[in-house]
């Protein structure tokens, strides 16, 4: 069965998220899209509404669905892919959910990719985070939250360039970029937003993600943000906290070995493995090998169409909080070398 991608829209309190939600909400590029939100009111609609197709859903002008949750996340998915499978509601082919401001991803990300009828018929597209342009420094010093949610995005999106002073913005760009270079940062300007740049953001999708994973894997951007990030170092900044680096290995993979690492990372230090993006060479394997994951829950592996280049190392990406590279640099060469020796 051919699953549905899921893109997870979060934000701190203030930055943007409703705004952008409400333009996206309008655009025909969201037109064979369910939109789970937290209540129709914060978003205005009304001038969208189409009409009511069934208990809290609503069609709007753009072909889109409107969803309110109420309640559990996970009833919310059942019942909205059981309306479409019966035909209550018109056809669907992806998902936004919108978060709550103070709200942490992982919970959501977790329940996506562990739980049984979910997981059949819902798969991670990527996770979209709104940083205003004027606050979000201050908010990023003040919430490790919103530190969090900056740093386990694929996309994001500086709100309200518009009033922010370009000095302003520019220092969040580049303090965003150290504490993620995996992501993709685009600028919105009261909330207006090509909905192509948000969706189809992770690896896992019917479409060629090469490109993305050519950027995602430049080694340069992690090791010069990294190393910039500690020379400025602040005890008082929760992203001081984050790191962000690429582990490589010049010979293919031993894939049991390498899950197996991984399972034991995960196992002790989960809570502080923010994001795992990666690409492997597997031994035996012409195809690299996409891994993704989020704290304690991984993403099943998927082969890749191709290399994005001629570069066949393993690069794994890990962005990682209050625990220090040489952990795991040490775990993964340590595990990864005892595979080799034992022809595992």
């Amino acid at each position: 069965m051919t699953t549905l991608p899921v893109t997870v829209l979060t934000g701190f309190l203030g930055s943007g998220k409703t705004t952008l939600l409400n333009h996206l909400l309008g655009q025909p590029g969201l037109a064979d899209t369910a939109v789970l939100v937290n209540e129709f009111g914060e978003i205005g609609i009304d001038q969208l509404l189409v009409r009511h197709v069934a208990e809290d859903i609503v069609l709007l002008n753009s072909g889109c669905l409107c969803c309110t949750v109420r309640g559990d996340m996970v009833n919310a998915l059942r019942e909205l892919f059981l309306k479409r499978v019966k035909g209550e509601i018109p056809e669907f082919a992806r998902v936004i959910i919108e978060t709550t401001g103070l709200a942490d991803p992982a919970p959501i990300i977790h329940t996506l990719m562990t739980d049984p009828l979910l997981s059949s018929r819902y798969r991670l597209d990527g996770i979209v985070s709104t940083v205003d342009a004027v606050n979000g420094s201050a908010t990023l010093d003040n919430h490790p939250e919103a530190v969090k949610q900056a740093a386990v995005a694929d996309r994001i999106v500086i709100t309200k360039t518009d009033i922010a002073k370009p000095e302003q913005t520019a220092r969040l760009r580049e303090r965003l970029a150290r504490l993620n270079p995996a992501a993709v940062t685009i600028e919105a300007i009261d909330g207006k937003l090509d909905p192509a740049a948000i969706l189809d953001a992770g690896l896992f999708n019917d479409r060629d993600k090469i490109p993305d994973v050519r950027r995602w894997m430049n080694e340069e951007s992690f090791r010069d943000h990294h190393d910039h990030h500690h020379h400025h170092h602040d005890v008082n900044r929760h992203d001081d906290r984050v790191q962000a680096f690429v582990f490589t290995r010049q010979a293919p993979v031993s894939w049991p070995g390498l899950a197996f690492a991984l399972e034991l990372l995960i196992a002790n230090r989960g809570e502080n493995l923010l994001r795992i993006k990666g690409v492997v060479n597997v031994l035996g394997s012409d195809k690299p090998m996409a891994i993704h994951g989020v704290q304690h829950v991984f993403h099943p592996p998927a082969a890749l169409p191709g290399w994005p280049d001629d570069d066949h190392r393993t690069r794994i990406v890990f962005i990682t909080r209050d625990l220090d590279r040489k952990v795991i640099d040490d775990m993964l060469a340590g595990v990864l070398g005892l595979a080799d020796e034992k022809g595992i």
